[in-house]
């Protein structure tokens, strides 16, 4: 499955910047050593439901320990039997819109 969730603290800095807040999430996904991808307004991990779920949770508790309150968005893909799709969708559309 692929997950895209975005995590949200109600507390910044004072330029309203919650980038430190976003590194802290994101940290918790890149030591989770499963297959991600981070825009700017998502991050995307790949893996079986319950390690990735697990990788959200404690994405949104780091969160939580630098803010009173968290807002998460999350959208699943979930398609059993599919490996790689992180970057293999991508590549299909790719290869459509090349020359």
């Amino acid at each position: 499955m692929i997950v895209a969730f975005s995590i949200s603290p109600t507390t910044g800095d004072e330029t309203g910047s919650v980038s430190e807040a976003v590194a802290a999430a994101v940290r918790v996904v890149k030591e989770s050593g499963l297959p991600y991808e981070l825009n700017s307004m998502f991050t995307n991990v790949e893996g079986e439901w319950d390690e990735v779920m697990a990788v959200v949770k404690r994405a949104v508790d780091a969160v939580a320990e630098v803010s009173p309150r968290v807002g998460l968005v999350l959208k699943a893909d979930i398609r059993p039997g599919w490996d790689g799709q992180l970057t293999a969708k991508v590549e299909r559309v790719e290869r459509l819109l090349a020359p």
